[in-house]
């Protein structure tokens, strides 16, 4: 029997694949599933993790959240890549630092795109 030859569509569930491949369709991509995913994930990816300012011993039910949301931005992103992709990003301390290496790396820094 033949191969299937049609593409399937993407899943709602899993974020979309980057592989170091095609870096503009993949942040579009990746910037609505995390918004329809949950906006404030998105919201921590693009201006930093939710900030909690007591010890550990201390951390309150909303310091709970916050410290969970934080994680699972940065587990969406590290899903996304592959693993040539993660090891580029896994030092990274944010899924925002997270973020902006890779943009960095596949868009250039600002200096760079007005000298281009």
């Amino acid at each position: 029997m033949a191969a299937q030859s049609h593409n399937e569509g993407q899943s709602v569930n899993r974020p979309p694949l980057f592989d170091g491949e095609d870096y503009t369709y993949w942040k579009t991509r990746m910037e609505y599933f995390l918004q329809g995913h949950d906006y404030q994930i998105w919201s921590i990816v693009e201006e930093g993790d939710l900030l909690v300012t007591n010890e550990k011993a201390q951390w309150t039910e909303d310091d709970r959240k916050k410290i969970s949301h934080n994680c699972k931005a940065k587990s969406i992103l590290c899903c996304a890549l592959s693993k040539k992709e993660f090891n580029r990003v896994s030092a990274c301390k944010s899924a925002m630092e997270m973020w902006e290496k890779l943009r960095i790396t596949y868009e250039g820094t600002d200096k760079i795109l007005q000298m281009g």
